[in-house]
């Protein structure tokens, strides 16, 4: 019997031109490049320019998708971004995107869910397809987060970047297997309870003003490893697949001691583990994106290989999703 799959087939990527070093960040706070190698391993990240907003980064990540695809922007009919940090309270930062695009059909919204909105974005995306409302999908995870940094805060400062990445998600057909190209299955998560320990200080109705990011660290990393394994023990279990079974794991790129935890609990061979976080920084729901676009492009990723894709935000709030590329 046939059934609905929702299969990437295409892929882009956006990053500023200005790159903060280690060392750069050094002549500002209190810190250095062994001290954020060791507990990160973080050597660089992006930063957008005076001006530079999130819907810049999204608009060139969506553009190189779309061109990727094989697409034109008239044959999109959803955009769902997926972003911390929009142009504006509203509208949404997607439909902006979507007029700066030329698209006048179908529909776009945002979704806030952290670093975990990019998965959020490609389940809600799948779910569109498979319900029939959608057919071709353009999801995008965009984030300007340097704007929201206490760049006098060692602990937070150092960890973020901006940038943006974006696919191409479209209606196809399958058999029902594991065989099947497109997405096979996805879990999303959410604690409210833990607020606290991940958050910004600020908001429209609480401060009237942005705000910054704040985080309890140590806090983090212990929910982080088991909240991930949780949801990727959901897929396995859903699907009859195993960590051996994979051929790539791209996380989120939040911090590369978290990442090696995960992969090692999960029985994940270290040479299937996509990193790029010592290059981009967190850059939120645009890390899991630009990980899977650098992939690509250097032929790791390839057809039919199975790929798992997993993310934990504030909130909290954690996802995966299993998809054969």
């Amino acid at each position: 019997m046939s059934v609905v799959r929702s299969t990437v087939t295409g892929c882009g990527s956006y990053l500023p031109d200005n790159v903060l070093t280690n060392d750069d960040l050094a002549r500002q706070v209190d810190t250095s490049d062994e001290w954020i190698v060791q507990r990160t391993g973080i050597r660089q990240r992006h930063i957008a320019a005076e001006g530079e907003v999130t819907s810049d980064l999204a608009l060139e990540a969506a553009r190189r998708a779309l061109e990727s695809a094989g697409r034109k922007a008239e044959d999109i009919d959803t955009i769902i971004l997926a972003t911390a940090t929009p142009d504006n309270t509203f509208p949404a930062t997607s439909v902006t995107v979507q007029a700066k695009l030329g698209i006048t059909q179908g529909f776009a919204f945002d979704v806030q869910a952290v670093c975990s909105g990019f998965v959020f974005a490609m389940t809600t995306a799948d779910a569109y397809i498979r319900a029939g409302v959608s057919e071709r999908c353009l999801v995008i995870g965009a984030e300007t987060f340097s704007r929201i940094l206490d760049w006098e805060d060692r602990t937070t400062c150092v960890l973020f970047g901006d940038g943006a990445g974006a696919v191409v998600l479209e209606k196809t057909g399958g058999t029902g297997t594991n065989a099947d190209r497109g997405i096979l299955t996805s879990h999303l998560r959410s604690d409210g309870r833990h607020k606290e320990k991940l958050y910004v200080d600020g908001g429209p109705s609480s401060t009237q003003t942005v705000g910054h990011l704040r985080m309890e660290g140590r806090e983090v990393f212990k929910h982080a490893v088991g909240m991930i394994t949780d949801v990727i023990e959901d897929a396995y279990a859903a699907t009859g697949l195993t960590s051996e079974d994979l051929d790539w794991f791209v996380p989120h790129q939040a911090n590369k001691r978290i990442i090696d935890a995960s992969a090692k609990k999960l029985g994940i061979a270290p040479e299937k583990v996509v990193t790029t976080v010592q290059l981009h920084g967190n850059t939120s729901a645009a890390s899991i994106p630009l990980a899977l676009d650098t992939a690509l492009k250097d032929g790791r990723v390839k057809n039919n290989d199975l790929v798992m894709l997993e993310a934990m935000g504030g909130g909290f709030t954690w996802g995966s999703v299993l998809l054969r590329w």
